[in-house]
């Protein structure tokens, strides 16, 4: 039922507007628009000698037009439609004047054969999988997306009680972000997996890739921190964002562990070897992180259209740089220092070099 929808879609929108950060909400009134309904009198018809379904397509052709072929002019194609005039169309009192040949030959007017009455009727009818919709539109100001959803879900079913057969169903830019983070939650375990995978293979010790992998918590705690500093709220740029950090993050672990392990194998005591490597490569880990922000500078100035996809991604990846990249410098060095090798060989090392300390 159109009407029904409409009553419906009206409640909801309502109770839309009263939940916290909508704005703009929307709700199309299906009805509005004048129609006019030919009924046919039969008995009329009869008389006259009309065929009712006959009569009923000739009346559609007059106003829908009827394929009459294609004219072909080089490789250009036009359709050719045979119908009424524009005043048809659009004049009632001149439709109901039209007139009819019956198959004797004689003319009737449409006014002695059926009745025009006009109606309200919808301006639209939307379908979508084989079923009539009707759509409320809503944008979100001042908190996030999903928590609106979640609080509105909530407030819709308390004051809106659907009749059996009309289901609701929460699309948009939601729906999108859920899908999203649905193909997040697969893919990111499955590049961490491939990233430690990498990590062993460039090590051979799965104690230095865990120590690595330390980096990661780092460059989360920046990235979100810095969202909440900025106002903004998790979504689907965000993630990205956070996926490109861990990036960066893993790969300043593996410079610092690999220059460790290289002077390690040139001979320098473990401690000598954590403390000259974390000073030799301060200048890198900085110059890849001072780069990557300043390239970000123009993300986070942004204001025109796109600058709600390229403000959350650069928030998260210049925040977690921050953090990322001071954790590491400090953190990182004492970690390797304490778990970056096995136990036996720290304690043969520190036996062959006991006044040495980072």
């Amino acid at each position: 039922d159109i009407a029904q929808l409409g009553a419906l879609s009206q409640q909801v929108a309502q109770v839309l507007k009263a939940v916290p950060g909508a704005q703009e909400v929307l709700a199309a009134r299906p009805e509005g628009v004048q129609y006019l309904t030919v009924q046919v009198d039969r008995l009329a018809a009869g008389r006259a000698g009309f065929d009712v379904d006959s009569l009923q397509q000739d009346l559609r052709a007059l106003v829908e037009g009827q394929p009459q072929g294609i004219v072909l002019e080089g490789v250009r194609r036009t359709p050719l439609l045979l119908r009424g005039g524009a005043d048809l169309r659009s004049n009632p009192q001149a439709f109901s004047h039209v007139m009819l040949t019956a198959p004797d030959g004689t003319a009737y007017p449409l006014s002695q054969l059926a009745r025009l009455k006009p109606t309200q009727g919808p301006v639209l009818v939307a379908h979508e999988d084989g079923s009539r919709f009707a759509a409320v539109q809503a944008n979100v100001s001042g908190r996030d997306l999903v928590s609106y959803v979640a609080e509105a879900k909530q407030a819709v079913a308390a004051k809106v009680k659907l009749p059996e057969g009309v289901r609701l169903q929460w699309g948009g830019q939601f729906e999108n972000q859920q899908r999203a983070a649905a193909r997040l939650g697969l893919v990111v375990p499955v590049a961490l997996a491939l990233i430690f995978a990498l990590l062993m293979t460039t090590f051979g010790s799965a104690r230095q890739s865990v120590l690595v992998f330390a980096n990661i918590p780092f460059a989360l705690v920046g990235g979100v921190l810095a969202l909440w500093a900025s106002g903004q709220y998790m979504s689907v740029p965000a993630s990205v964002g956070f996926i490109a950090l861990l990036g960066i993050a893993v790969l300043n672990g593996v410079v610092l562990v690999s220059h460790f392990n290289e002077l390690l194998q040139r001979g320098l005591p473990l401690q000598q070897a954590v403390r000259d490597g974390s000073m030799r490569r301060l200048r890198p880990v900085m110059m890849t992180a001072t780069i990557t922000a300043l390239s970000l500078i123009p993300l986070l100035s942004a204001t025109g259209p796109g600058s709600e996809i390229q403000k959350p991604l650069a928030i998260v990846v210049v925040g977690g740089l921050l953090s990322s990249t001071a954790l590491t410098l400090v953190l990182l060095p004492l970690l390797f220092a304490r778990f970056g090798l096995p136990r036996k060989e720290r304690e043969a090392e520190a036996a062959a070099n006991p006044t040495e300390n980072v």
